[in-house]
């Protein structure tokens, strides 16, 4: 199969590199719209999307009425119901739409659910994550603190204001204490459709005393080329055989190299026929295990938290 990248920013680029060595036959799309993006399309299988949010549905919906796979790496909550949208004709055309192929949401929900099928009952999930990776992301970023969060509680989606439900989240070192925010962030909407029975799923993200004074305004400044080192947290609470428990994982890592290896690991999957057609989210691709070994196996640390 032949893997199109459309975008050749922080996430693409990294991308292209780590499918390289996988696939001999990999077209790289530098603008990601427009007659270029048709032409990828029509000489690619299986498209990854690293063009910055509000861009993938356009490019999707085209890869899907021919019949391509799609991994999208968006994490902006209203881009990420309308890809889900497109699980009928996905299904149709026997195409794959693995939607947040990302740190978070993507690896973060993987993690989530290896967390909860050790589980009978699941009390709470808690996704926090850390740090942006290139410009496109940093303005993601910046637009989701303002928005409102969605807040899975009791069987419904609870509306959340931007900026609140501060809580001191403890990432693996080197990032250490981070406070955190509820914000735009669509991790709740993909968990929910595979742990409807959960009694919470919410995700903050860290934010700044200067990020939040100025989350209101345009962003003053240009974005890093790349946002540097990040992290993700990934709580789940619940009762299983032993009584109650709490597991907790966390992996540290720049945003946008984590992305291309979650983004890519897909692709492998996809082209290796491992991947359920229809449009989802990475964590409704059946059994975790094999996902994170491979995300291991490409370079990614995830750590476990034992103790009191």
């Amino acid at each position: 199969m032949k893997i199109v990248v459309f975008g050749m920013g922080a996430v693409g680029t990294q991308a292209v590199s780590m499918l390289k060595t996988y696939h001999p036959t990999i077209a790289v799309d530098r603008k990601g719209s427009g007659k270029d993006a048709a032409q990828h399309l029509e000489a690619g299988d299986v498209a990854i999307l690293a063009t910055p949010c509000g861009t993938h549905l356009e490019l999707a919906s085209a890869a899907v009425r021919r019949g391509s796979h799609v991994v999208s790496t968006t994490d902006a909550t209203n881009e990420v119901h309308a890809l889900l949208e497109l699980d009928r004709t996905a299904r149709a055309a026997s195409s794959t739409v693995i939607v947040g192929a990302g740190f978070a949401p993507g690896l973060s929900c993987v993690l989530a659910r290896h967390g909860a099928s050790k589980l009978d009952e699941i009390d709470g999930i808690s996704i926090s994550k850390h740090g942006t990776g290139g410009p496109a992301c940093a303005r993601q970023h910046h637009r989701a603190s303002k928005q409102s969060a969605y807040d899975w509680v009791d069987g419904a989606f609870l509306t959340r204001p931007a900026g609140s439900g501060r809580d001191l989240v403890w990432f693996p070192d080197s990032v250490g204490a981070k406070d955190c925010y509820r914000a735009g962030l669509p991790s709740p909407v993909l968990l929910k459709r595979i742990l409807p029975d959960a009694q919470r799923i919410t995700a903050r993200m860290s934010a700044s005393r200067r990020d939040r004074l100025t989350s209101r305004l345009p962003m003053l400044r240009p974005p890093h080329k790349d946002g540097g080192p990040g992290a993700i947290r990934v709580e789940v609470r619940g009762k299983g055989a032993e009584g109650y428990k709490t597991a907790v994982f966390g992996v540290v890592a720049a945003p946008s190299h984590a992305t291309a290896i979650v983004a890519s690991t897909a692709a492998k999957m996809i082209a290796d026929g491992q991947c359920i057609p229809g449009a989802r989210g990475m964590a409704e691709q059946g059994d975790p295990v094999p996902w994170l070994e491979s995300f291991r196996v490409a370079g990614l640390k995830i750590e476990t938290f034992s103790g009191a």
